[in-house]
């Protein structure tokens, strides 16, 4: 695999002497003006320890320095820098917003950072005119615009999204430079998982229930598996999940079912999410048949609707976390 690295040609004296003062003139501005350091800049990553070469599935991609502008092409990577601290300059809001703007959960964290969306086709002008240092994405979702983007700045992709999310994590933590700030908040999280599932089998005899996770979007109606984003996070938990559910392939993260294939969904607790309008999906027909108002959830009145954007989209620490919150406040326990 090929090692894409960033560095400057050779240039004569009197280029390093312009170069050199222009360096000064910069630094003079930047003490002068906070607004001369873009929002991004502030990293506790260890300049020291770059330049790095990091080993992708799009090949071996080398980082000179501590990215200072970086932009991010999905939301699993917003919910990952924010994680850690890094405003980036730019990113795509979530191919299911009906409405413009980033995910409202991370929305005081990430600045000023300009929409280089849509998330299935980025504006790489708009992204070149950021000069970014670091574009983090994956590869299941713009492998066909690698060579176009790592033509701009170093670019790291993960293989896919989803399931993986802790993995993938670690990735975009090297790439910046902070991966014990990342291991560090991955294990707070899987504290708060594994503490709040001793409270809700302690409050239920040491019985946990069973949960199942339903999307309503436009087409088919989805039961995300056990291999999932949600399904991991209800794992770390400890919650069993219907046997529709799981899955022990990486690669099937959802099942598609008709409406009279609800049933599937029974369980003690049902957590629903719905894409922005539901009236383009088949939530209503379903919500009011016969089999859906005979699921033990539907009836103890433990199907409860949740976030999209966290359950679905977020794919990090700080939306498990919110997940976290739900599953407390559905089980009537208190969340440490």
């Amino acid at each position: 695999m090929s090692t894409r690295r960033f560095q400057m040609g050779a240039i004569g004296r009197v280029g390093v002497a312009l170069v050199a003062a222009a360096i000064g003139m910069s630094a003079l501005a930047a003490c002068g003006s906070d607004s001369a350091k873009p929002e991004s800049a502030v990293s506790a990553a260890d300049s020291a320890s770059f330049p790095r070469t990091l080993d992708t599935p799009t090949g071996a991609v080398t980082i000179p320095h501590v990215p200072k502008r970086v932009v991010v092409l999905d939301t699993a990577e917003l919910d990952s820098v924010t994680l850690l601290g890094i405003k980036p300059v730019g990113a795509v809001t979530p191919h299911t917003k009906s409405s413009s703007g980033f995910p409202e959960y991370l929305a005081a964290k990430v600045g000023a950072a300009t929409d280089v969306g849509p998330l299935l086709e980025p504006n790489l002008e708009r992204i070149a005119s950021l000069k970014p240092d670091l574009i983090l994405s994956s590869k299941v979702r713009h492998e066909k615009i690698y060579s176009k983007l790592s033509g701009i700045a170093p670019t790291v992709f993960t293989e896919t999204t989803g399931g993986p999310w802790k993995a993938n994590l670690a990735v975009h933590a090297k790439a910046l430079g902070l991966e014990q700030q990342a291991a560090d908040a991955l294990k707070d999280y899987e504290g708060r998982a594994k503490s709040l599932g001793a409270a809700i089998g302690a409050k239920n005899n040491g019985v946990l229930p069973v949960a199942s996770v339903v999307r309503f979007m436009a087409g088919p109606t989805r039961l995300y598996q056990s291999t999932s984003f949600s399904g991991v996070v209800l794992g770390d938990i400890g919650l069993p999940r219907p046997t529709s559910q799981v899955s022990t392939d990486p690669l099937k993260t959802m099942k598609d079912i008709s409406p009279e294939q609800i049933d599937q969904a029974d369980a003690d607790l049902i957590f629903i999410a719905t894409v922005e309008d539901p009236s383009k999906t088949q939530k209503g027909a379903v919500t009011t048949s016969p089999v859906w108002n005979d699921l033990r959830a539907v009836k103890n009145g433990k199907a409860v609707e949740v976030p999209d954007e966290t359950w679905m989209s977020g794919i990090g620490v700080q939306a498990a976390d919110k997940m976290l919150a739900d599953v407390a406040k559905a089980t009537g326990v208190e969340l440490k």
